[in-house]
């Protein structure tokens, strides 16, 4: 199952910085990427080793100057249906208000678990008139300082009773979602791989209610296929499009083993598309990109290299991926897709042996070696695969905590390059010998 918590409540309560808070040791994302600093609404947080996806449900009201109750309780509607657990976030400094009581009337409707998170106390005082929210009849709160820190150890533990670890399955198919913005053409592209219209296609955005699952075994090739397309259709609150979207495509993420990417030509790669692309690499699920709609573009021999370059340079520093041009509607390229995402699981389920992963790499690290640190030299002695769901190699030296960032790289440059990893993410550790 997915974990997935949703931070909801009014504006201005502080729910950013819890986020902000619960994300810190995975960072939100992304945010050294341009276009993307200011959307940054979901990310990854982890307790007591239990990894879950935050989703800051603030962030998607649109024109916060003008913001409004259908907005904020619509967004309630959709965290509700979505995520496993919601922390309902107030104010002390400015006790309930009106808006407070409407999504606490949603929230006591709701079958899910709700920790209602009183922010901002930082004294006994502010302990004392926190009390006023028990009033609301969501059960228990927590007093909290998302400023500090202080208290949201103690909501957390009670929020991670909620999450189950994910099990690995042995010997499963493997598991592929087809997520993109909306009407980008993921219900199509599905329709034209199984040669039927298995789902509804129209020109509306958000006609696909579900993640739909579909079993495929056609023309040598069997899988798991997730069909995110995801919007109710009978959303009237544009503002919260894109985020009833996001929370189908984290659900669907988080089950699969490869992303299939869809972005549309016409509009080029946009700062959602990367929000995506970068969550499943820090998921560390395989990605393909597949760029919809290539038959509306005006083309001359350079426009495909350009268009690759355009997306490389706003996806770095994960480049090593697959892109396809299709056009659905025009059945090009469709299967080339799927042979790509077939490719890509296999490269992160591949297993290197220790002794060609040594004969390969170490000849290598001879002769460019980490840079001195204080005059002191590090040496890589031995290299071995640790045994995962995805790529992880081990690296075994003097002095580890001194290879930085760079070296890393350029490391995981030649293990991409003598082994071929593309569309997969790497982790990399070194470790004392």
């Amino acid at each position: 199952m997915s974990n997935i918590l949703a931070i909801v409540g009014r504006p201005n309560v502080g729910k950013s910085t819890l986020f902000n808070r619960l994300t810190e040791s995975r960072k939100a994302i992304v945010d050294d990427q341009s276009g993307v600093t200011r959307d940054r609404h979901y990310g990854i947080g982890e307790w007591t080793h239990k990894n879950f996806t935050v989703i800051d449900t603030g962030g998607y009201v649109v024109n916060s100057e003008d913001v409004f109750e259908a907005a904020i309780r619509e967004q309630v509607h959709i965290a509700i249906e979505e995520a496993n657990v919601i922390v309902f976030m107030v104010d002390v400094t400015t006790g309930i208000t009106d808006l407070e009581d409407s999504i606490a009337q949603v929230l006591r409707k709701s079958k899910k678990p709700v920790y209602v998170a009183v922010n901002k106390v930082d004294n006994f005082q502010l302990q004392s008139d926190a009390t006023e929210f028990y009033s609301l009849g969501l059960g228990e709160i927590y007093c909290i300082s998302s400023m500090s820190g202080s208290g949201t150890g103690e909501l957390l533990d009670e929020v991670i009773k909620n999450f189950d670890e994910i099990p690995e399955e042995e010997n499963k198919l493997p598991v592929y979602a087809i997520v993109g913005r909306p009407n980008v053409g993921k219900s199509s592209m599905i329709n034209a791989l199984i040669g039927k219209d298995r789902n509804i296609v129209t020109e509306i955005a958000g006609t696909t209610r579900d993640s739909i699952h579909i079993h495929y075994n056609q023309f040598g090739h069997e899988f798991m296929l997730i069909d995110t397309a995801g919007l109710r259709k009978k959303t009237k609150v544009h503002e919260n499009i894109e985020f009833y979207s996001v929370m189908r495509t984290i659900k669907a993420l988080e089950e699969a083993d490869v992303i299939i990417l869809m972005i549309d030509a016409v509009d080029g790669i946009e700062s959602q598309d990367i929000n995506i692309f970068h969550l499943a690499e820090k998921n560390k699920k395989g990605v393909v990109i597949v760029v919809n709609k290539w038959d509306l573009i005006e083309k001359d021999h350079k426009t495909t290299l350009e268009f690759i370059d355009k997306i490389k340079e706003k996806l770095s520093p994960f480049v090593d991926v697959p892109i396809i041009f299709t056009s659905v509607t025009e059945k090009q390229r469709i299967f080339k897709t799927i042979e790509a995402a077939a490719k890509v699981y296999t490269n992160k389920i591949k297993k290197i042996q220790t002794s060609k992963l040594n004969d390969i790499l170490l000849p290598i690290i001879e002769k460019t070696p980490p840079p001195s640190i204080k005059g002191k030299h590090i040496k890589i002695k031995y290299i071995t695969q640790i045994n995962a769901t995805s790529p992880m190699f081990a690296f075994f030296c003097n002095l580890p905590q001194y290879i930085k960032d760079p070296y890393k790289r350029f490391i995981e440059n030649k293990l991409r390059e003598h082994f071929d990893f593309e569309g997969v993410p790497i982790q990399i550790f070194f470790r004392q010998k």
